[in-house]
C-alpha cells in the first residue's frame, strides 16, 4: 500500500540525468513507483510538489560529527539542511575504539579539543560515555541510537595508533613491525565489518590540547610512509577509500603519500578522497598545483581514483581574540592556542612577554615592507601561510567598542593614526573611542602593535571574522563542477563557534541554480550518486525499491536566499557553548529518511530525535559492481 505520493515534482534521480515532472511513490520505507499520474490509493498522503524540486537526500562527505551523535543523534543542524546521509570519522579522529583511556591521557579531548575546536567539558562527556573497545562494538553502538541521517564510519587512523601504541608512544615514534601488524589486522576487521574506508591527517597545525603533549600532532602524523602504504593497501583491496589531507609543508612528501592511489604502481586504484581544494587568498598557485597533481594521478598512466573536495561556499571564520582554527599554523599564535580558552592570564604573560612580542611582530610585518623575497610573495599572492595578516581582512563581530561592529580593523586603525596625529583633535567617532584611543602606545608604530594592543585589552572579548579562501564566486563554482573534484569539506560538526558550513550542499545547488535545471542536475548527481558510489554506499540515487530518502527543494527560495546574509549564533545547550549557524529560510520544504518525514515546512515532526530515521550504511553491503565510478 502506497503511504506518500509526491505529485508533480521536478524530478531529480541522482543519476545526472535529465530532470523530468513525475510522481514519486513511497511504501514501507522504499520508492515503491515513479512516472506520471500514479493511483496512490485513497489512503494515501499526497505532496503537491507543483513548482518543487525533488532529489536524494544528499550526502556530506566529509563531517566532525561523531561527537555530537553521541548528544544529539538526530542531528538536527545535519537534516534541515536536506542532508540524509553524513560520512563520519574523518582527519584520523574519531570514537571508534571507545575512549581509549589509559595511563592518565584521555585521547578523545585530547585530539578533538584543538583539531575541531570543541569544548573540553563536552568531549569528556562524551569519552565518559564511550564503553566499547572496538570497531564492532562502535557499529552496534550507533545502530541502536536514535540516528536522524544515515551514517557511514570510516577507521579513523590516530586512534588506531592509539589503540595499538598507547598515548605517548603513538605521538613519539614509529610503529614496531608487531604493532604494525595489529594495526593491518584492525583496519582488516574494520572494512570486513563495513566500514567506508580509513581516515589519515597530515595538516601540520592539527596538535593536541592535553600535558603533556601539547606540543606534538596528532599521532596519525608520526606514522612512516611504511604503515601507511601497508594499511592502505587494506583498503585497496576491499575498494574502500582512503580520505586524507596533503602535508602542507612539503609537496614532495604529498606527491609520495598520494602516488599510493595509483593502479599501475600497485595493482589497483585506490579510491583517494583529499581534503581539499580551495582558492587561498594568501596563495593563488594551490589551486593550480592541486588540479595538476590530480590529472597526472587520474592519467592514463597513473590509473588513479583520485580527487580533492571542493567547498561550496567561501571560508569564512569567526575568532576569538587568537583563537582560531587556523591559530596552530602559525608558531606565535600557537603559543597562545595552547593555553586553555579560560586562561586569560596566561594569554596576558606571553602577550607582554617582550621575546615572543618581537617574534609576532617579525610574523605579522613578514613582507608587508621593503624589497625581499617575501615581499614579492606577498604581492603576487604566493605565500606560505593561510591568513592574510591584513587589517581590511579582518572584520569586527562583536567588540566592547559598539561603533566598530561590522567593521574592518582597518578603519579604527586609521581613526587611531589621525587621533594620535592631530593631538586627540580628529579621528575618534566618539568620546568613548576617544578614551580608549587614549591608552595606546603613543605613537602607535604599526598595525602589528595595533592588534597586539586589542588582544591584551579584550582578549577573547575581541571577536573577529575573515574569509581566509574562496573569495571569487566563478573559481568556486569552477572547483565544484571540475572533473577532479568531488562537492564536499563542510566540516560540519567542528568548529562549533568559528564556521558554518552546514549549508555547503544547498550553496552548490544555487550556484548551479545559476545556469539551468541541466546544470542543477548535474550538481545534484555531484552531491548524490556521485560520491555514493565512490564510498560503496547503498544511497543517492532515486529508483524504484531504494531506501527512500528524499528532499524537497523549493527553487524560488533558493534563488532569494542570500548565503552571507544568514549568519547567525545560537545557544546550543547540549555543547554548552554558542554556535555560529546559517540556516535558509524556506528553501528545504520537506526531508523524508527511510520513507519517514523528518523536516517539513520549517518544523521537525514529532518523532524526530526520538526514534530512528537513517541508519548505519556499511560499505560492503552495496554491490561493487554498482559502486564503479570514473573520477
Amino acid at each position: 500500500m502506497t503511504e506518500i505520493v509526491y505529485r508533480d515534482a521536478l524530478f531529480f534521480d541522482g543519476t545526472g540525468s535529465d530532470p523530468v515532472i513525475s510522481d514519486i511513490a513511497v511504501s514501507d520505507g522504499k520508492i515503491s513507483a515513479i512516472g506520471p499520474h500514479l493511483d496512490a490509493g485513497s489512503q494515501a498522503i499526497e505532496v503537491n510538489c507543483k513548482g518543487l524540486w525533488l532529489m536524494p537526500g544528499l550526502l556530506d562527505i566529509h563531517t566532525h560529527l561523531d561527537l555530537e551523535i553521541e548528544i544529539a543523534p538526530e542531528l538536527p543542524e545535519v537534516v534541515r539542511h536536506g542532508t540524509t546521509t553524513v560520512v563520519i570519522s574523518n582527519c584520523s579522529l574519531g570514537v571508534t575504539y571507545g575512549n581509549l583511556r589509559r595511563d592518565g591521557d584521555d585521547p578523545i579531548v585530547s585530539c578533538f579539543a584543538r583539531v575541531e575546536n570543541m569544548p573540553k567539558c563536552v568531549l569528556t562527556k562524551v569519552a565518559d560515555a564511550c564503553t566499547w573497545s572496538d570497531s564492532q562494538g562502535y557499529l552496534d553502538h550507533l545502530e541502536n541510537l536514535a540516528l536522524g541521517p544515515n551514517v557511514v564510519p570510516l577507521i579513523p587512523h590516530s586512534m588506531l595508533r592509539i589503540e595499538v601504541m598507547g598515548m605517548k608512544d603513538s605521538v613519539s615514534r614509529r610503529s614496531t613491525a608487531r604493532e604494525l601488524s595489529r594495526m593491518r589486522d584492525m583496519v582488516e576487521a574494520g572494512m570486513n565489518q563495513g566500514y567506508a574506508g580509513l581516515s589519515t591527517d597530515a595538516l601540520p597545525f592539527h596538535f593536541l590540547a592535553n600535558d603533556p603533549h601539547k606540543k606534538k600532532r596528532i599521532p596519525t602524523q608520526y606514522a612512516s610512509f611504511r604503515e601507511l602504504s601497508r594499511l592502505t593497501s587494506v583498503v585497496r583491496r576491499h575498494s574502500r577509500v582512503w580520505q586524507a589531507t596533503p602535508p602542507k609543508e612539503d609537496i614532495f612528501e604529498a606527491v609520495r603519500s598520494f602516488l599510493l592511489t595509483s593502479g599501475r604502481l600497485f595493482g589497483r586504484p585506490l579510491k583517494t578522497s583529499v581534503l581539499a581544494i580551495i582558492d587561498l587568498q594568501t596563495n593563488r598557485s594551490a589551486v593550480i598545483l592541486c588540479l595538476l597533481l590530480s590529472k597526472i594521478l587520474n592519467s592514463g598512466f597513473l590509473k588513479g581514483a583520485f580527487h580533492f573536495q571542493a567547498m561550496p561556499s567561501s571560508f569564512r571564520i569567526w575568532s576569538d581574540g587568537a583563537i582560531n582554527l587556523m591559530a596552530d599554523e602559525i608558531p606565535e599564535f600557537r603559543a597562545l592556542n595552547e593555553l586553555e580558552p579560560e586562561d586569560r592570564e596566561g594569554r596576558a604573560r606571553i602577550l607582554s612577554d617582550p621575546e615572543w612580542v618581537a617574534a609576532f611582530r617579525e610574523m605579522w610585518l613578514k613582507g608587508k615592507k621593503g624589497f625581499s623575497l617575501a615581499r614579492l610573495q606577498r604581492l603576487i599572492r604566493l605565500e606560505d601561510v593561510v591568513l592574510s595578516r591584513n587589517l581590511k581582512d579582518m572584520t569586527v563581530s562583536s567588540c566592547p567598542l559598539e561603533n566598530w561592529n561590522g567593521e574592518t580593523l582597518d578603519a579604527p586603525y586609521h581613526r587611531l593614526l589621525r587621533w594620535q596625529a592631530s593631538r586627540g583633535r580628529r579621528g575618534a567617532t566618539n568620546t568613548i573611542e576617544a578614551d580608549f584611543f587614549s591608552h595606546f602606545p603613543d605613537p602607535i608604530m604599526d598595525d602589528a602593535e595595533f592588534l597586539l594592543h586589542l588582544l591584551r585589552v579584550w582578549d577573547t572579548d575581541f571577536r573577529w571574522e575573515t574569509t581566509v579562501a574562496n573569495r571569487n564566486p566563478k573559481v568556486v563554482k569552477k572547483l565544484l563542477f571540475h572533473p577532479q573534484t568531488v562537492p564536499g569539506f563542510n566540516d560540519s560538526g567542528a568548529h562549533l563557534a568559528n564556521i558554518a558550513f552546514y549549508d555547503g550542499n544547498l550553496r552548490a545547488l544555487k550556484i548551479a541554480q545559476d545556469d539551468g535545471v541541466q546544470r542543477v542536475s548535474q550538481m545534484v548527481h555531484r552531491l548524490t550518486g556521485l560520491p555514493a558510489a565512490f564510498f560503496n554506499l547503498n544511497a543517492g540515487v532515486l529508483r524504484v525499491g531504494a531506501q527512500a530518502d528524499l528532499c524537497l527543494i523549493d527553487p524560488d527560495a533558493l534563488h532569494r536566499w542570500n548565503p552571507e546574509g544568514t549568519y547567525e549564533f545560537v545557544w546550543r545547550s547540549q555543547f554548552g557553548c554558542r554556535q555560529v549557524i546559517n540556516r535558509p529560510q524556506g528553501v528545504v520544504r520537506q526531508v523524508m529518511i527511510a520513507g519517514k518525514i523528518a523536516w517539513n515546512d520549517d518544523v521537525y515532526t514529532a518523532s524526530f530525535g526520538h526514534s530512528a530515521f537513517g541508519r548505519v550504511l556499511r560499505a560492503k553491503d552495496h554491490p561493487l559492481e554498482q559502486a564503479k565510478v570514473a573520477v
